[in-house]
């Protein structure tokens, strides 16, 4: 008969520790924020933790930032070979007489591919954006079918797009939530050309424009991404920056002014770096606790991290304080067990934060009792349940 299963639940103190012996940072008053904007999203790359989320699933117009889909496929064909970057683009009579935000190309000319993505990263050129849609696509309308697809793809459900522009068009919507996964991406996927996000300034047809990023101008490590604003969105702002090797991730739309933008960038950046830290709670192996085995050649297996666990904490040693790290796991565990079997998951509770969950696995082989042994084990385990 096998015992029945029960799920073994505790507080992990020892864990504290390790957060607490690693020094103090900055204390800032509160860990809960607000936001003026309508919708906002700000999150800590390293650990995947949503610092601040406001309507960050409701959908959106999402103005010029839908352009930063247009480079990722942009990025993507230079990297399979299908675009050179010495390759050069012809302006249709569309792209020349598309209003709004624009690089100033003239129609009928060849531009290189390299002055056509400045021109859409820095001057957000919407006829730049027309001219390398047509350019890969055909159609602008094909291209926007691909950023859709691709958007899908890369687990960006709530967005459709329209056009490769931002264009206003009631069909074409995002989030806050999968912007900030497109900012994610479009980092980490193709580190190589990101660089052009923090480009200030581009020169083209004699015509200087500025990024209009204003986070760049600001010395709070600001490296990117895309600006947007049409008049039912409001103002908005993908935004990333790195202090000290950590990165933030956020989205805002929905406010006033540019003024109004920059501002509340600027402050919701500083309060996600200044209060929280990245810590690293475990490292890749390191045993956190004992399971029972049933059957086992022992008693118990080891359960370790899978991986190197890092995590988003308050800065202020207060609100550290509030913290739970628990164990859980269905005891015992039946053998034969096998080393790097899933056995049970650390939860980590973080007053105002998401709880965070990681997989802790088996760290040794536990073979399985011989048969004349599991029938001892049967029989005693037996007679001590009719006791």
């Amino acid at each position: 008969m096998f015992p029945v299963f029960f799920r073994k639940t505790f507080s992990a103190f020892f864990v504290f520790a390790i957060l607490l012996c690693a020094g103090v940072g900055a204390v800032f008053a509160q860990t809960a924020q607000t936001t003026t904007a309508s919708h906002a999203v700000l999150i800590d790359l390293e650990t995947d933790t949503v610092l601040l989320e406001k309507d960050a699933q409701a959908r959106m117009p999402t103005s010029s930032m839908s352009k930063v889909m247009t480079m990722y496929l942009v990025f993507q064909a230079l990297e399979d070979g299908r675009l050179k970057m010495d390759d050069t683009m012809t302006v249709s009579e569309r792209a020349w007489r598309k209003g709004g935000s624009k690089m100033f190309v003239e129609v009928g000319r060849r531009v290189g591919l390299e002055d056509l993505i400045r021109g859409v990263i820095v001057q957000s050129g919407n006829d730049a954006t027309i001219v390398l849609a047509e350019g890969i696509s055909g159609t602008e309308e094909a291209f926007a079918q691909s950023m859709t697809q691709q958007a899908h793809a890369m687990g960006m459900k709530n967005s459709n797009f329209k056009n490769a522009s931002g264009w206003p068009d009631p069909d074409h919507y995002s989030t806050g939530h999968d912007l900030a996964l497109l900012a994610r991406r479009i980092i980490s996927d193709f580190p190589q050309y990101y660089h052009y996000y923090s480009e200030t300034e581009f020169t083209y047809n004699d015509i200087k424009q500025p990024n209009r990023n204003p986070l760049l101008y600001r010395n709070i490590g600001a490296d990117g991404i895309k600006t947007g604003h049409t008049r039912d969105a409001g103002y908005g702002l993908m935004a990333s920056a790195v202090r000290n090797g950590r990165r933030l991730i956020l989205v805002v739309n929905g406010l006033e002014s540019e003024a109004a933008r920059a501002d509340e960038a600027a402050r919701l950046i500083e309060w996600g770096f200044r209060s929280f830290e990245s810590r690293t709670l475990l490292e890749a192996g390191e045993i956190v606790d004992e399971a029972p085995v049933w059957m086992g050649v022992m008693e118990t297996v080891p359960l370790a991290s899978a991986a190197d666990i890092f995590v988003t904490v308050p800065a202020a040693e207060t609100d550290r304080a509030r913290m739970r790290v628990t164990v859980s796991y269905d005891a015992p565990v039946a053998a034969p067990v096998k080393k790097g079997d899933v056995i049970g998951v650390l939860k980590v509770d973080v007053p105002g934060l998401p709880p965070r969950e990681f997989p802790l696995i088996a760290a040794a082989d536990i073979g399985e009792l011989g048969l004349f042994a599991r029938t001892l084990q049967k029989a005693r385990h037996l007679l001590l349940s009719r006791l």
